[in-house]
């Protein structure tokens, strides 16, 4: 504009509320369309009984829309500059005593009893809040959450599908997904480089009757290649000399006349590590030349049993690995 002052090109003004500067670095991006907001409080389905966990409730826009339907909500925030405008927020209204903050890691924050869980969280920890979340007992009805939307589809993926993943199974295993709605990246302060997803979990009741780390054991190892047939997978000699160190371990067990079923507990484990399917076993790329053991024959006789030989995971189905892994055990071939 002539005779004015010349515009200063650089970064972008830092985003603020209410004197509040967020920060992206800690995955800070408040949703701020409130027919959003209002159709995720919506399709949580709350009860005027319900308690209501909120992961990240940042400057309360949803936590206010769920304190108008639940009997209670118990949000969880890091920031203490977040909590002090929950609790500014919250003052002075009828839900003053509806409202319990507390500040802390999610990660590291023992839950206490909920019936749904409605969250906006950090997308560089939603593995490990996903799967927190899923061994929190006693089981919750379900969880509305939002996701980046690369990370939602993974959720939902199903046999075939080019995002059909680890992820997918472990979560599948445990849970009902189901894909709510897409949410574009201008719905946020400050808007995030990538588009988000909402999705909505619900625990699996009863469990199916297995041990989680050796179901997840042979899941990293069909993961591995997952566009690669599991009898070539079963073929390469890293794989064969772990199967065969399991196997040797199982049968001193038994010999000891030990429990090897009980090798750990579903709700208890915490190494539910659900990407990067390529490295999780650091297993080496063999072409599956050299002399054949009779290990390996016996672990290759299991999947020509079960008809899986030329099979690959990208195309099983949940019933295909629960068979294929009780095809195994019967045979003493154990995955953890």
């Amino acid at each position: 504009m002539a005779g004015g002052k010349a515009e200063r090109k650089g970064r972008p003004a830092p985003q603020r509320f209410q004197g509040i500067q967020f920060q992206k670095s800690k995955g800070q991006h408040i949703l701020k369309n409130p027919l959003i907001v209002q159709s995720i409080v919506q399709k949580a389905g709350l009860k005027s009984t319900d308690i209501v966990l909120e992961i990240g409730p940042g400057t309360g826009n949803m936590t206010m829309k769920l304190l108008e339907v639940a009997k209670k909500v118990i949000a969880v925030e890091l920031d203490p500059r977040m909590v002090l405008e929950l609790q500014r927020r919250v003052q002075n209204t009828p839900y003053v005593n509806h409202l319990q903050l507390i500040q802390g890691d999610i990660l590291k924050t023992e839950l206490p009893y909920f019936d749904v869980c409605v969250a906006n969280i950090p997308y560089q920890i939603s593995s490990p809040i996903t799967f927190k979340l899923l061994s929190h007992r006693p089981l919750f009805r379900c969880a509305v959450i939002m996701y980046q939307k690369e990370f939602a589809q993974r959720l939902v993926a199903q046999p075939g599908d080019p995002l059909f993943c680890r992820l997918s199974v472990n979560t599948q295993l445990l849970a009902r997904v189901f894909h709510l709605l897409k949410v574009g990246k201008n719905n946020f302060r400050p808007p995030p480089k990538v588009d988000s997803s909402v999705v909505r979990i619900e625990p699996r009741t009863p469990l199916p009757p297995i041990n989680f780390k050796e179901w997840d054991g042979l899941i990293r190892l069909c993961f591995n290649r997952k566009n690669k047939t599991l009898g070539s997978i079963f073929r390469q000699k890293p794989v064969v000399a772990l199967l065969e160190k399991n196997y040797k371990t199982f049968q001193a067990l038994q010999d000891a006349s030990a429990d090897p079923s009980l090798l750990g507990d579903l709700a208890e484990d915490d190494s539910m590590e659900v990407e990067g399917e390529a490295d999780a076993m650091e297993i080496m790329e063999e072409d599956g030349s050299g002399d054949p053991s009779s290990f390996k024959e016996k672990a290759l006789g299991v999947l020509k049993q079960g008809g899986y030989e030329d099979k690959r995971s990208s195309k099983l189905t949940q019933d295909d690995f629960l068979r294929m892994l009780a095809l195994f055990n019967k045979a003493g071939i154990h995955f953890t």
